[in-house]
């Protein structure tokens, strides 16, 4: 399935005219994919986990955010793929629109496929979501280390848990470096907070 095709829900719910929301270009390539994670400050609050696989962002609502406790089990809900250079998209999405809301980067750096077959060899890491467990290794500002995403239900209502992986005595990010007060939380892009980008933005 062409890149077009597969961000076909996506723009189908957008109006490019009236949001700054990428429409999406041409796939690029780069030597490690890539993730980003989003506070979306939108009718209900939450984060967004997004994955680069192949030519599109693979997309979760985290209503709580990562975890850097391998103890905590975070509900992921898959919403539609998004463009690639989603991955740098901060501001506020016009009322009416699909989503609307303030949005900023929260985190978003590189990630490493980790998932292995009985026999230990790689498998493909979108065919490791199709078959419902993905292991990746992180290496964000905030979020770094092996996590892994696991679906626990299919069909209309498919739910994910988001989980960090025990990594033995290594140090993880602090509890300062785990999941904020989203309306406290700033960007990794621009050190701005929600309301600061929501106020930029009015002014502009």
């Amino acid at each position: 399935m062409g890149e077009r095709d597969r961000l076909r829900d996506y723009r189908g719910k957008r109006d490019f005219a009236r949001t700054r929301e990428p429409e999406g270009r041409p796939a690029f390539a780069g030597s490690a994919p890539r993730f980003v994670v989003q506070i979306h400050d939108a009718s209900t609050m939450h984060f967004d986990f997004r994955l680069q696989v192949d030519d599109v962002l693979k997309s979760w609502s985290v209503p709580k955010g990562p975890s850097p406790d391998p103890k905590d089990k975070r509900l992921a809900v898959p919403t539609e793929d998004h463009p690639l250079e989603y991955e740098e998209f901060e501001g506020v999405i016009p009322r009416g629109e699909y989503g609307g809301g303030t949005v900023i980067v929260w985190d978003h750096g590189t990630y490493e496929p980790l998932s292995h077959d009985r026999e230990g060899r790689p498998v493909d890491f979108g065919e490791s979501l199709e078959r419902g467990h993905a292991r990746f290794r992180l290496h964000g500002s905030k979020l770094r280390g092996e996590y892994a995403l696991t679906r626990f239900r299919k069909g209309r209502d498919e739910s994910w848990l988001l989980v960090k992986a025990s990594e033995g005595q290594a140090k993880g990010p602090g509890k300062a470096a785990g999941t904020p007060d989203p309306r406290r939380a700033r960007s990794a892009r621009s050190g701005r907070t929600l309301a600061q980008v929501a106020s930029d933005a009015r002014d502009s």
